[in-house]
């Protein structure tokens, strides 16, 4: 927009040609961190840097013990960010604010020189910072009078100008320094060396497990090839012996089945023909035992008919045999009787005798050699 201007961030904006009110009024009104109008021709706005700055210093000093030393410093300085530094440095260096660095310069040379003419080598030497510390803190008065900030200052060299005493200074710590790297050098070649022996072994321990893997593998690749190889095969045999056990199988139903028709064919009708036989000859036994026992009882029937013709015969031959003999007969007809009785009773006697003599002879069976007994005749 015209006649509106916005500074920077790392800007202040100076505004002259108002009149400013109040007895401490600037001549320039400062504007920072927003925009403002600026009339044409009644107000000029200017451009004062509030950015880091660097000023170098290169000065030769002398110390406490009269050696003359180089010394080499950078100071980071900035305009500072109140309105009292930024209006102390806008009066001073508004119309060339180039002189900034220059005039920072000159100002550190100074303190450099004087506190540097206070220490020894040595001290300057160990204690940098200290010197960098005491710099800043010697010029922090006359840099807030211009309106600037130191943010730091460092000492980045120091030399003797060819004396040799900072290297002489330096020797022993510089050979301990060296014994040390030596030393140190040895233990890391050492380290070195034992971590690349490891690294060998390691990668020899892997190579081996690399190896061992590779042949299980391998192993396991070959088994599974000659599984797959023998499957066929396998499977051939597998299923002909299920044939020969399903032919196993049927051959023995059949065996069963001809046994069963055998049975029923051949045994069963073997066994009731053996059956009827025993039948047949059990009834032939009982015939001829029958037959035999019949025969023995018509033989003791026909004997006791002979015994039984003859037996008058005998009772006859008995009396006849009694006329001639000189028996005496008591009691009369009474003793006669029992004369006459007991040759009965004899007669009886004989034949029973007879019949106990035929029963225990053998019987003729049939197909024996035997002869039956005839009973013989009684004369």
């Amino acid at each position: 927009m015209f006649g509106y201007r916005v500074p920077a961030p790392n800007e202040a904006l100076l505004i002259s040609g108002r009149k400013q009110r109040g007895a401490d009024a600037l001549p320039f009104k400062i504007v920072t961190g927003h925009g403002v109008f600026v009339m044409p021709v009644f107000s000029k706005a200017t451009r004062l840097t509030l950015a880091m700055q660097e000023a170098e210093v290169i000065e030769d000093c002398y110390t406490k013990q009269g050696l003359t030393l180089s010394v080499q410093a950078i100071i980071a300085f900035k305009v500072g960010d109140d309105h009292e530094s930024i209006a102390a440095a806008a009066r001073r260096f508004q119309g060339d604010q180039g002189q900034m660095p220059t005039l920072v310069g000159r100002i550190f040379s100074g303190h450099l020189r004087s506190i540097i003419g206070s220490m020894t080598v040595e001290s300057i030497i160990r204690e940098q910072q200290t010197l960098a510390d005491a710099i800043v803190d010697a010029s922090k008065t006359e840099m807030a009078r211009i309106g600037l900030a130191v943010d730091s200052l460092q000492i980045s060299s120091i030399d003797d100008k060819g004396v040799g005493y900072i290297r002489a200074l330096a020797a022993p710590h510089q050979a301990k320094v060296n014994q040390d790297a030596k030393v140190a050098q040895a233990a890391a070649d050492r380290e070195s060396a034992m971590a690349q022996q490891e690294s060998i072994r390691h990668q020899a321990e892997y190579a081996r497990q690399t190896a061992i893997a590779q042949a299980q593998y391998q192993a396991e690749i070959d088994q599974a090839q000659q599984t797959a190889a023998q499957a066929g095969p396998l499977a051939a045999a597998r299923a002909a012996q299920d044939v020969l056990s399903e032919r196993a199988l049927v051959a023995a139903k059949n065996a069963s089945l001809r046994e069963a028709e055998l049975i029923a064919e051949v045994i069963r009708p073997a066994e009731a023909e053996a059956e009827r036989i025993r039948a047949l000859a059990k009834a032939q036994a009982d015939a001829t035992k029958l037959s035999a026992e019949a025969a023995a009882a018509q033989n003791r029937i026909a004997l006791d008919q002979a015994i039984i013709e003859k037996l008058p015969d005998m009772l006859r031959a008995a009396a006849e045999g009694l006329q001639g003999a000189n028996v005496t007969v008591l009691d009369g007809a009474e003793g006669l009787n029992s004369v006459v009785a007991s040759l009965a009773a004899q007669g009886m006697t004989m034949l029973e005798t007879l019949r106990r003599g035929m029963h225990t002879e053998p019987v003729a069976q049939p197909g024996s050699s035997v002869a039956p007994i005839v009973p013989k005749s009684v004369a």
